[in-house]
């Protein structure tokens, strides 16, 4: 719990959860608790990939593709209004571990999804991302196939949050294989004001 008169921006937890201890904490702090975002966690089953497949086809990025990577890391984070902190150095993390797979059509990367270096037998797939002018195509679903097989090589878990407000994404990583396992919410917290 946080003392009163400590900052505490916010936090994300199980949506039950968060809802109890944002109720504490505005109780013993006299400040504020808001719901914002909620994300669906998924665990992936049995990987079903699609059928029929896109054209294209899967590759590990290099570093010859990172002057792109950090462009669509940019235009992801500005779809999900996330702050673009530390891309680059994301992208050559992800590259360095070989954690991010392009789809290419006739040699043009047309879409990626990454997963994380696997911590206590677990990788996590993201980003996903398509350029807007690409979608619906299949691509997103064809690169997210590649990399969770990619991820289950090397963790006993691969999973993946979504918005859980975004139907497109929650079908498609059904379709997938992918199993909701918990929805979250991130609460954003407000100080009481001086002499509150």
């Amino acid at each position: 719990m946080v003392a009163p008169g400590r900052d505490a921006p916010g936090f994300s937890a199980e949506h039950g959860l968060a809802t109890r201890v944002a109720a504490a904490w505005t109780r013993r702090t006299g400040g504020e608790a808001e719901a914002g975002k909620g994300s669906r966690l998924y665990r992936l089953g049995e990987l079903t990939p699609p059928d029929p497949a896109p054209a294209g086809q899967a590759r590990v990025a290099t570093t010859a593709d990172r002057t792109l990577l950090i462009s669509w890391y940019e235009q992801f984070t500005s779809e999900l209004g996330e702050p673009a902190e530390n891309l680059a150095e994301a992208v050559d993390d992800r590259i360095a571990s070989g954690g991010l797979t392009l789809w290419e059509v006739d040699g043009v990367p047309v879409s990626l999804a990454g997963h994380t270096r696997p911590i206590a037998g677990m990788a996590r797939v993201a980003p996903v991302f398509t350029p807007r002018d690409l979608r619906r195509r299949g691509y997103a679903a064809a690169a997210t196939a590649a990399v969770s097989r990619a991820a289950a090589a090397l963790a006993d878990d691969v999973l993946l949050f979504t918005d859980a407000a975004n139907p497109t994404t929650n079908a498609l990583y059904r379709r997938l294989g992918y199993v909701p396992i918990q929805d979250r919410v991130v609460m954003s917290l407000t100080p009481a004001g001086p002499g509150a």
